[in-house]
């Protein structure tokens, strides 16, 4: 069980301003996001938007990774490289980007539907976010891991979605992605407790199908083996004394 570092209020504040900068691009790629846009277009303006901020994109070159954020469309779930293809009404598109500020990660992420979307698409993207939101909810000082996990895990459930399982929500700081992993689902082992200065992303992802997943050609874009629609929340959060401060927010 991976002990997670505990960050200095100063540390927070760096990934403060990386996660307002991250909050800003999804705000903007949402602003951009109509039909008749190419997903390269989205991430074109997402990596101005980080680098004029005085940020580095997270996700560039990670790991060979090639752009600044994820556009992933309808069955997929995460990781959807952005290229000339368009984006259409009727898709379900989630965002997910990363700005590094002064050495410190910020990564968020959220689902958009390009006109008014069908029960099922709603409550699928509804489901989702209010699954973040309750694993932000239970990281609170003693708590651990696996009652984050439980209470997304909960909220999935009662919203009638399956739980993507290969993908976790992960420990994050002067890096994206720290030992610490952050299961959407109970384990049913012990984990780390959450103390004050922990910093998590939690990033449920649900399918309304099957979740089961396979990663594409390209290496990169997961999509559900049944074609199921997903959808994926990110925030990037902070323990603190007085509980679970966001820190990907405008």
């Amino acid at each position: 069980m991976a002990t997670p570092p505990r960050r200095t209020k100063r540390e927070i504040d760096l990934m403060r301003q990386a996660g307002r900068i991250v909050a800003e691009v999804l705000a903007l790629v949402e602003e951009e996001l109509r039909p008749g846009v190419t997903t390269a277009y989205l991430d074109s303006v997402a990596e101005a938007y980080i680098r004029k901020a005085g940020a580095t994109p997270s996700f560039k070159g990670y790991r060979g990774y090639p752009a600044s954020i994820c556009v992933s469309i309808d069955d997929e779930v995460v990781h959807g490289i952005p290229g000339p293809r368009l984006v259409e009404e009727g898709q379900v598109v989630s965002i997910d980007a990363g700005a590094i500020w002064k050495g410190y990660h910020g990564d968020g992420a959220r689902t958009f539907y390009l006109g008014n979307p069908p029960a099922d698409v709603a409550r699928l993207i509804s489901t989702t976010r209010l699954a973040l939101m309750a694993g932000i909810n239970a990281a609170v000082p003693g708590a651990t891991v696996e009652d984050v996990a439980g209470a997304v895990e909960d909220v999935a459930t009662a919203g009638r979605c399956d739980i993507v399982r290969q993908f976790v929500g992960h420990g994050i700081g002067t890096k994206m992605h720290e030992d610490l992993q952050v299961p959407n689902y109970r384990t049913g082992r012990a984990s780390a407790e959450l103390v004050p200065g922990v910093c998590i992303a939690i990033e449920p992802m649900l399918a309304l199908g099957s979740a089961e997943v396979e990663t594409l050609a390209d290496g990169w874009t997961v999509v559900t083996t049944d074609h199921s629609l997903a959808a994926h929340f990110e925030h990037t959060v902070a323990v603190t004394e007085t509980g679970p401060v966001i820190l990907t927010s405008a």
